[in-house]
């Protein structure tokens, strides 16, 4: 997955002064799966809240 500049330098600003690199990866880890979970919602592959519980109740079922 591509990640702009632009979300990366924002990303980098928030930072503290003093970081570890694992938690570099992990904040682009996260940007990463909220950019996945928003083309998600724009090109309409939600669940509802019924049909999320549904699914979990089968699972846990089990």
């Amino acid at each position: 997955m591509e990640i702009l500049k632009s979300k990366l330098e924002g990303l980098i600003k928030e930072l503290p002064e003093k970081v570890d690199v694992e938690d570099v990866m992990y904040r682009i880890y996260l940007l990463q799966k909220i950019e996945a979970g928003e083309k998600d919602i724009a090109e309409g592959r939600t669940l509802s809240h019924k049909e999320a519980a549904e699914r979990l109740s089968k699972k846990w079922q089990n």
